[in-house]
Formats: C-alpha cells, sequence, structure tokens
C-alpha cells in the first residue's frame, strides 16, 4: 500500500468503508462512469463532469457537452458551438449551466443545456492576448468554473493559462487576474455554507480568499510540491481544505512515478501531508455526504477517507484512469 499518514492519536478508530449509498461519477479521459456500472461514452474524450439532482453533463475533448437526465445511463449531444470541452459547472444558487472551452470561451444555459449563450466579456480582459497552455502555446482554454452558491451573479472562471478571472455581474463584465492568485490554475471551489470563502490550486500554488473572490491570501508552508491540481473543500469547516500536488507538471503527468500527494490544511496553516506519495498523480479530489472524502488517481484507483484524511480504504472498484470526480 502506497499510502503514508500522520500519527494516530491513540485510540483513534480505523473508519469503515464508505456507504454504499454515496454514488461516485468519474470521467476517465476516455469515458464517463458511475463507479460500480459499466462505463458510458466510451472513446468521447470524456474530461469533466458536473452532477445534480439526476442530470449529469459530461464534457470531452473533440465530441462536445454531452447530458444525461437518468443519472448517467444515457446520453444525448447539446448544441455547444465548440468541440473541446475542458469544464462544465451547475450553479447552486440558479440551477444555469456554465461550460468552458479549448479556445477559451465560456457559455452559459438557462434552459439545461437546450440553448447556449456567449459571455464574450471574457474575450475582453486585458490579458486575453497573453493566454498560453504551454503543452499547445497557440492556445489556452477554460480550466475550471466556479459559479457562487449563495449568489447567482458571482462567478470565477480560471485560465489554463492566463489567471483567474472575476463577475460579480453574472458575466456582463469580468475582472483580470485576481491578486494573490496563482495563474496557472487548475480548481476552483466555495465554501457551500460559508459566503464569500473561496479555494484554487494551481501549477505556480495554492490560494484562498474569504471576501468573494476580489483578493486572494497565497497557502504555501508545509508543502514542499508545489505543484497543485485538485483541491476540495471540508463543507462542516471553511478553514480546512485539501490539495493534491506533485513537484511539477513532467512528473504529474509524465511516464515516470509522478511522487503526487494529497495535502490538507487546518485553518492558519500549514500544510499536513495526509496521503502518499504516489506513483500515479491525483487527479481529483470530492467531498461526499457525511463527512466522506475521496480521491481519483490517474491509474484508475479511488480512495476514500471517512476521518479527514487521518486514515483511508482502497475502494474494490477500478475504473480505467480518473480525470474529474463527482460523489454524492
Amino acid at each position: 500500500r502506497e499510502l503514508r499518514e500522520r500519527p494516530r492519536s491513540p485510540g483513534t478508530a480505523i473508519p469503515r468503508p464508505y456507504p454504499r449509498t454515496i454514488e461516485l461519477f468519474a470521467t476517465t479521459g476516455d469515458a464517463f462512469v458511475r463507479v460500480g456500472s459499466a462505463p458510458r461514452l466510451e472513446g468521447s474524450g470524456a474530461q469533466c463532469l458536473a452532477v445534480a439532482d439526476g442530470t449529469v453533463y459530461v464534457g470531452c475533448r473533440g465530441q462536445g457537452l454531452k447530458r444525461s437526465a437518468d443519472g448517467g445511463e444515457t446520453f444525448e449531444d447539446l448544441p455547444l458551438p465548440e468541440s473541446d470541452v475542458f469544464s462544465v459547472a451547475i450553479s447552486p444558487a440558479d440551477g444555469a449551466v456554465y461550460a468552458g472551452t479549448e479556445p477559451s470561451r465560456l457559455f452559459r444555459s438557462r434552459d439545461g443545456g437546450d440553448s447556449w449563450e456567449e459571455l464574450v466579456a471574457l474575450q475582453e480582459i486585458p490579458s486575453r492576448p497573453h493566454w498560453r497552455f504551454p503543452p499547445r502555446p497557440w492556445t489556452s482554454h477554460v480550466r475550471w468554473i466556479a459559479p457562487s452558491p449563495h449568489d447567482p451573479d458571482l462567478l470565477l472562471v480560471g485560465i489554463e493559462l492566463g489567471g483567474l478571472m472575476r463577475s460579480e455581474d453574472g458575466g456582463a463584465s469580468f475582472s483580470d487576474h485576481r491578486p494573490g492568485a496563482a495563474r496557472d490554475v487548475h480548481c476552483l471551489a466555495w465554501h457551500p455554507a460559508i459566503p464569500g470563502h473561496a479555494y484554487e490550486a494551481g501549477g505556480d500554488g495554492a490560494a484562498w480568499s474569504r471576501d468573494g473572490g476580489r483578493s486572494w491570501e497565497p497557502a504555501e508552508p508545509g508543502r514542499e510540491r508545489r505543484y497543485a491540481w485538485a483541491l476540495a473543500v471540508d463543507p462542516a469547516d471553511p478553514d480546512r481544505w485539501f490539495v493534491s500536488a506533485a513537484p511539477g507538471p513532467f512528473r504529474a503527468h509524465g511516464a515516470d512515478p509522478s511522487d503526487s500527494a494529497i495535502y490538507r490544511w487546518d485553518g492558519a496553516g500549514p500544510w499536513w501531508l495526509i496521503a502518499g506519495p504516489f506513483d500515479s498523480h491525483v487527479y481529483a479530489l470530492a467531498t461526499g455526504p457525511r463527512g466522506g472524502l475521496f480521491a481519483g488517481r490517474g491509474d484508475g484507483t479511488l480512495l476514500a477517507s471517512r476521518d479527514g484524511g487521518e486514515s483511508w480504504t482502497e475502494l474494490e472498484e477500478r475504473i480505467d484512469g480518473v480525470t474529474a470526480l463527482v460523489a454524492r
């Protein structure tokens, strides 16, 4: 077992495996998986997903955006004008669906995906001509979209690689990269219960905000692996959050062991290493009901913790890979 943990306090109980009533949804880079069921959308380039009330949206590289109204059993194509979809999100505040693409364009649907409008203000950001994704420097993509769960007009958008953009008028306008945030954005999140608390994992570090994303404070002490990728937030504690990180992009995504690990931030920090290092990069983290924390690695291994990462269970289910993970 590749897991390494901080020493336990005497008498700490070993948690049981996660309750089977919790559903895990994942994309593998090739297909969509409802964990425990057969893969769907095989060969689609499935890259990202969002789930709400039984409806599943899956963004694919090369095959656009798909929608399922039956929890992932069957899918239909949606009329998005770009075929490479790198991010999709559902607003908890008003149900709007957002999709981000390569090249960097942002779309919104207010009817569940039947029709779309482009939020063209993203193209008017002053830094737009300088956005570059290093493996394909002629382009960039919208890597993450985070609608606020408390304000339908508040929206964070991460560009890989270009910065963290913010709108407070529903996408009618955007401010440019926010001070203190990482510029190579990989993942963004809001706290579900505490308004104004937001979190970021990026290739050039991790950061968090307590003023609705206006300003950001880097969170670096204690994490020797700087290349942060996935993140998850403790829904019961706005000061506790988790990131995965590797020494750099070539270790994370290359053929050699990734040396990837999972860290936890408690209050003022520093980061605690709570799992790893792993040979395969941790591409996804997710929190679920009843305090569950889940991790998905590039080799398809799924991990679960019920005590904030103090101990982990490797799930029996293994899939082809993990690029995104949702627990419900």
